[in-house]
């Protein structure tokens, strides 16, 4: 049994084919590139599977649309070969290189692709108005069971890694300012500093964050498979509202935990600095507490907490509006989790930026 060989023959134009053709055969193939294979001359192949009659025609014939050779010199079992594998080849051929996007190309897509999300979203909206106006009037139709799941799933199990979190992070802020401070003999406003950073800025935004990794991502997933189990198509089979029974109750749930969590982070930033002032600067606990009194402005507590409902709104319609948008695979489940979670973080940033700019402006 020969081994497969082929050679190409620049006069005729012919790539002329012998021995044993199968499968393992392509390194016998010689290199084409820039060559116009007019003649495919099989008089000494011995053997010819549909492998190797995929390989033969691959090389004569690299790129869709070209046309087929002309098969001479093959045995009439071999050509029934070519026949069975030739309208099959031109699907698998190589495909032309695809040419790069350039940077107009691109931020036009990216801007088409914002903009579809942002329709999705108001329409997704406007389909849920619908839906709360219709319960207001029949409010026997509430769901306060999931609702009240939901809230134990989103609020306690979330409140471990808030007080986690938030604690470090007094911590390293209060390490951070106390450095600074120490130099200025200004140890004491380093309790003011930490209060106006916590309390409006870092426990709103990162319990949010936090939120939207954790909660969203999860609210997503289990939608999305539901869709691709049909689950939900069962449940609008049944005369039932998806929006009612699956979307309203965790968005309830998420307007009535964000706020919570962010309480319970202030409290728990809080507590980290006051560790670090104490071993640092040598603030006692009642000197800490003292100040804590006489400088909290309670503008400054509800800056933060107010935050809150708006962060998670935003959450809830982005998390519950992916996982309804699922396709019935779980690629697309994988995918719109992915884009759930940089959704939420993009538009917690803007609407912390444009919450900073409006409470400049009210001199808040």
């Amino acid at each position: 049994m020969s081994e497969a060989s082929a050679r190409f023959d620049e006069a005729q134009g012919a790539l002329i084919a012998s021995g044993v053709w199968h499968a393992d055969a392509a390194s016998a193939l010689p290199k084409l590139t820039g060559k116009s294979v007019r003649i495919l001359d099989g008089a000494g192949v011995t053997q010819l599977d549909t492998n190797g009659a995929w390989l033969l025609l691959a090389a004569a014939r690299p790129q869709a649309g070209d046309p087929l050779p002309e098969l001479r010199g093959f045995q009439p079992q071999h050509l029934a070969m070519f026949k069975l594998v030739a309208p099959h080849s031109a699907a698998t051929a190589a495909q032309a290189r695809p040419s790069h996007a350039g940077l107009l190309a691109l931020t036009g897509r990216g801007s088409l692709g914002v903009w579809g999300h942002l329709v999705g979203l108001l329409d997704f909206v406007g389909r849920l108005a619908i839906e709360l106006a219709t319960l207001m009037g029949r409010p026997e139709r509430w769901r306060w069971r999931e609702f009240g799941a939901q809230v134990n799933q989103v609020f306690v199990g979330a409140i471990p890694i808030v007080i986690g979190m938030l604690f470090l992070l007094g911590v390293v802020f209060a390490y951070l300012l106390g450095s600074q401070a120490q130099q200025y003999g200004a140890n004491i406003f380093v309790v003011d500093g930490l209060l106006l950073a916590i309390l409006r800025e870092i426990s709103p935004v990162i319990v949010a964050v936090l939120v939207a990794g954790r909660t969203g991502a999860a609210i997503t997933a289990q939608l999305g498979t539901m869709k691709v189990t049909e689950e939900i198509d069962a449940i609008a089979t049944l005369g039932l509202s998806p929006l009612a029974v699956l979307v309203i109750p965790r968005i309830l749930a998420l307007l009535l935990a964000l706020p919570l969590l962010v309480f319970i982070g202030d409290i728990a930033g809080i507590a980290g600095g006051m560790l670090v002032v104490e071993g640092q600067l040598d603030i006692s606990k009642p000197i800490f507490i003292d100040r804590v009194v006489e400088v909290l402005d309670l503008k400054t507590l509800l800056v933060g907490l107010g935050k809150a409902p708006v962060f998670a709104v935003f959450i809830a319609l982005i998390a519950c509006r992916m996982g309804l948008s699922v396709t019935r695979d779980a690629r697309s489940v994988g995918a719109n989790t992915t884009s759930t979670v940089v959704q939420s973080l993009v538009a917690i940033i803007i609407l912390n930026a444009i919450f900073a700019v409006m409470f400049v402006k009210l001199d808040i």
